[in-house]
């Protein structure tokens, strides 16, 4: 199972969807356009596999049916960037790209509330800015992940994180 958090177009879930036919995909946006879109996207492409909503992140779900996998490319860009009217994120949303905290406030909120609904040994991968790498492992350390790793983009950035929920046996 498999849970893309934010979708917009539904890109990553649907990518992955059709690579992985037997997994079960879901795809929540909290913009009930952006799920209209990823919802119109998914019938286009006949993934069968996929399932759309609405949700403000995870309140959408049930916990008792966990995910192997979560990603999630949320909002992480400080409102006072620069960046923001500078190229192709110009045209974008704010709701998609702004978030409160120099960033984080979005990213800590994933990160902090993922665990119950991570099956044991799921993994958690999360998008975040070059220069928030060192906070967002904080945020994954902090929520109990183990083997938090980021990984570099094609530019040699710190871009993406991700880290293991692994249940200790009980003795």
């Amino acid at each position: 199972r498999l849970l893309d958090l934010g979708t917009g177009t539904g890109a990553l879930a649907l990518a992955l969807a059709s690579e992985w036919p037997r997994w079960q995909c879901w795809a929540l946006d909290r913009s009930p356009e952006a799920a209209a879109l990823a919802e119109q996207n998914r019938h286009a492409l006949g993934l069968d596999n996929v399932r759309v909503a609405v949700s403000d992140w995870f309140t959408a779900l049930d916990a008792s049916e966990p995910f192997h996998l979560i990603i999630s490319n949320p909002p992480y860009i400080d409102a006072q960037d620069p960046h923001l009217d500078q190229g192709d994120v110009r045209f974008e949303p704010a709701s998609a790209l702004v978030s409160p905290e120099s960033g984080l406030a979005d990213l800590r909120h994933i990160v902090g509330s993922s665990m119950p609904y991570l099956a044991d040994n799921g993994y958690l991968l999360v998008e975040h800015g070059y220069q928030q790498a060192s906070a967002v492992r904080t945020l994954f350390v902090s929520a109990g992940f183990v083997s938090v790793e980021t990984h570099r983009d094609y530019g040699g950035n710190e871009r993406m994180t991700v880290g293991q929920k692994v249940v200790q046996a009980k003795l």
